[in-house]
C-alpha cells in the first residue's frame, strides 16, 4: 500500500497548501516539506476552521487513542482562540448546550461547554429568544453522578440545574436580548415509528409528560399525534433507537407505554353514481321525528375532497335543514362501507319532503345518515392507499440493491443520480406505499452497512385492489368487532 499511501499524503499536503502559498510552492516544486511545518500547518488550519482532522482508533484495544490525547494538546486550537474564531470573545459568559438529562430528584440539567467567561450559581443567561434562564447549582459530572462546584471557565464542560427554557444545541449568553447562536445540531427526522399508548386514559397527559422530557434528552425522537388514525406515533431511528426509549419512560420516568405497528391512513372513494332515498320516520307520543330526502352520489377525480350541493324546488325540503343535511352527510363520511373515511365524492340534495310538526334538524340529520348507509355500497367502494415519494441515499456500490428492495416492496423506481456533495453516494428516488415502509429503514441498513438513509413525503392516494385490500378490510373490520 506504499503508492496509495504516498498519494494520499500529497492529496492532504493540497489541501493544507489551499491555505499556505510557500507550502503550495514547495509541492509545485517536488520538494518535500519540513515535517514541522505540516504540523503547524495542521495546527494553524484546524484553529481557523479551514479543515476538521478525522482520527481512527479502537478504544476497546487501545489503538489511536495516544495520539487521539497528543492531537487534542498540541494541535488543536485553546478555547480562548475559538472563541474569537466564533466571535464570543469579549462578550461576557457564553455557553453552549450540548445534551440534555432529567434526573430522578435533581430536575433538569443542561450539559454545557463554557466558551467565553464564567457561570456561577445564580448567572442569568439568555437564549436564542433573549428568554432569562437562571443558572440553579453548577455540576461536574463523573458518570451520571453530579458533583457540586462553584464555577466553571471557558474551557470546561459542566452541567448546569434547571434551565427549563434551554435546548439541546442552544447558546446561551449573558449579554441582555436574544443570543448569538452557533451551527444548530443537526437532527436526522424520524425513519421509523411505533403507536403508543396506555392503559389508563387519564395516564395519557403523564406519557406525553415523559415524552416531552424524553425529546429534550434526545431530539432524534419526536412525537406525532395523527388526526388520521387518532394515534400516538413515537418516531425515532430505528427498532432498537424506540425499544431503549420505551425502556427508559419505564425505567426512568415510571411510565409503561404499550406500542404497537402504526395503522395506515387507508380511505376510500367510489367509481359509480347512484341515487337514493333516506327517509326517518318515528311516532312514539307526542311529536315524532320526520325527515326525507333524496341524494345523488357522484364519484370525483382524485384529490377532491367532499362537495355538498343542493337543488331543491318549491321548498320541499325547508332551507332551514338543507345544512343539518350536509352535517348528517359529513358525520356518515367518516366511516364507510368499507370502514375507513369517505373521500372524493359528491353529494346532491336533489329531492325529500318534511313535516309541520315532526321534522326537524336532527331527523334530516338521521336521513341524510341512511341514505349514505344504503346508497355507498351501491356506487362500487374502492380502497385507496397512501403513496409517498422516497429518497434513499446510499452509498453507490448498494444501489442495485436498494433498486431490488425497492421493487420488492410494491414500489415504483423513478430514477437514480449523484448526491449532491456525496462523492460516491446515490440517492434513489421512487414512489411507495406507506404500508411498506416500515421495515425499510432495517433492510436499508442492511444492504449498506448501517450508513443508508432515506426523507418520504406523501405524493398521492392510489386504489388498492385484489387481495391485499381484502386483508386490510377484514383487519379493520376484526379490530372494531
Amino acid at each position: 500500500m506504499a503508492d496509495l499511501e504516498k498519494s494520499q499524503r500529497f492529496a492532504m499536503l493540497e489541501r493544507l497548501a489551499d491555505h499556505d502559498d510557500e507550502l503550495m510552492e514547495q509541492l509545485l516544486s517536488d520538494m518535500e516539506p519540513p515535517r514541522d511545518r505540516v504540523f503547524s500547518d495542521l495546527a494553524r488550519e484546524l484553529a481557523e476552521g479551514f479543515i476538521t482532522p478525522v482520527l481512527f482508533g479502537s478504544a476497546e484495544h487501545g489503538t489511536g487513542i495516544e495520539r487521539l490525547l497528543k492531537a487534542l494538546r498540541h494541535e488543536a486550537p485553546g478555547i480562548a482562540e475559538t472563541a474569537r474564531r466564533l466571535g464570543f470573545a469579549g462578550n461576557g459568559t457564553t455557553v453552549q448546550v450540548l445534551k440534555t438529562f432529567h434526573t430522578a430528584h435533581g430536575g433538569k440539567l443542561s450539559l454545557s461547554r463554557v466558551l467565553s467567561g464564567e457561570v456561577a450559581d445564580g448567572t442569568v443567561l439568555h437564549g436564542a429568544t433573549g428568554e432569562d434562564n437562571r443558572v440553579a447549582g453548577v455540576f461536574s459530572l463523573m458518570g451520571v453522578t453530579p458533583g457540586k462546584i462553584q464555577k466553571a471557565v471557558a474551557g470546561e464542560t459542566v452541567a448546569l440545574g434547571r434551565l427549563d427554557g434551554a435546548k439541546t444545541g442552544e447558546t446561551l449568553s449573558s449579554a441582555k436580548g436574544p443570543a448569538k447562536q452557533l451551527v444548530s445540531l443537526a437532527v436526522a427526522p424520524g425513519v421509523y415509528g411505533l403507536a403508543i399508548s396506555v392503559s389508563d386514559r387519564k395516564d395519557e397527559v403523564k406519557l406525553t409528560g415523559a415524552i416531552a422530557k424524553l425529546i429534550e434528552e434526545d431530539p432524534s425522537l419526536s412525537l406525532e399525534h395523527n388526526q388520521d388514525t387518532h394515534e400516538m406515533v413515537l418516531w425515532g431511528q430505528g427498532e432498537m433507537h424506540l425499544r431503549v426509549a420505551l425502556e427508559k419512560l419505564q425505567g426512568k420516568f415510571g411510565v409503561h407505554a404499550r406500542s404497537r405497528p402504526r395503522r395506515i391512513a387507508y380511505k376510500e372513494t367510489i367509481r359509480k353514481t347512484a341515487q337514493v332515498r333516506g327517509r326517518h320516520k318515528k311516532q312514539s307520543g307526542g311529536h315524532g321525528q320526520y325527515g326525507d330526502v333524496v341524494v345523488e352520489i357522484q364519484p370525483l377525480p382524485r384529490g377532491s375532497g367532499f362537495v355538498f350541493s343542493d337543488t331543491i324546488t318549491g321548498g320541499v325540503v325547508p332551507k332551514q335543514y338543507i345544512p343539518a343535511v350536509e352535517q348528517g352527510i359529513r358525520e356518515w363520511m367518516g366511516h364507510g362501507p368499507l370502514g375507513f373515511p369517505v373521500v372524493d365524492f359528491q353529494v346532491n340534495l336533489s329531492d325529500g319532503s318534511y313535516h309541520d310538526v315532526d321534522s326537524s334538524e336532527m331527523a334530516f340529520k338521521t336521513a341524510a345518515r341512511i341514505a349514505m348507509t344504503e346508497g355507498m355500497p351501491q356506487c362500487s367502494p374502492v380502497l385507496l392507499e397512501p403513496i409517498v415519494a422516497v429518497e434513499i441515499h446510499a452509498p453507490s456500490d448498494a444501489t442495485s440493491r436498494i433498486n431490488q428492495i425497492v421493487t420488492g416492496h410494491r414500489g415504483q423506481l423513478l430514477g437514480f443520480d449523484g448526491r449532491e456533495g456525496w462523492p460516491g453516494w446515490d440517492t434513489v428516488k421512487a414512489h411507495m406505499p406507506e404500508s411498506e415502509m416500515a421495515s425499510l429503514i432495517i433492510e436499508l441498513r442492511s444492504a449498506t452497512a448501517g450508513v443508508g438513509t432515506f426523507t418520504y413525503a406523501l405524493d398521492h392516494m392510489a386504489e388498492l385492489t385484489g387481495r391485499p385490500a381484502d386483508q386490510v378490510v377484514a383487519s379493520r373490520r376484526a379490530e372494531a368487532a
